[in-house]
């Protein structure tokens, strides 16, 4: 959603909050966060579902992703908002429970 949101313009959100940053507007960072994260994200779950060993190594790195966009985010920006804790939390269960998947997957075979 925040990829989209970016990409349309972001309305209501200052440019200015990107100073420091090497962007001049929002196209480029919500470009690489509906592709590079969302993509990631959304791959992680299909692969679940379709081959859960692939897919829970694929969410291992795409919580690792997410964890890293929130924390540059919050370097570069600064705390803004109550979602950037909340993915903060949420990128860190992936990673947990993802690992768990894969080290119960690879007791299995």
């Amino acid at each position: 959603g925040g990829g989209i949101y970016g990409l349309a313009g972001a309305a209501g959100v200052p440019v200015a909050l990107l100073r420091g940053s090497p962007f001049q507007s929002y196209f480029w960072p919500s470009l690489i966060l509906l592709v590079v994260i969302g993509g990631s994200m959304l791959t992680a779950a299909l692969l679940m579902a379709l081959r859960p060993r692939l897919g829970a190594l694929v969410s291992v790195g795409a919580g690792v992703l997410l964890a890293g966009w929130i924390g540059v985010q919050v370097a570069v920006i600064g705390f803004m908002s109550w979602l950037q804790p909340t993915l903060g939390v949420v990128a860190l269960a992936v990673i947990v429970l993802s690992v768990m998947s894969v080290r119960r997957r690879s007791t299995e075979r």
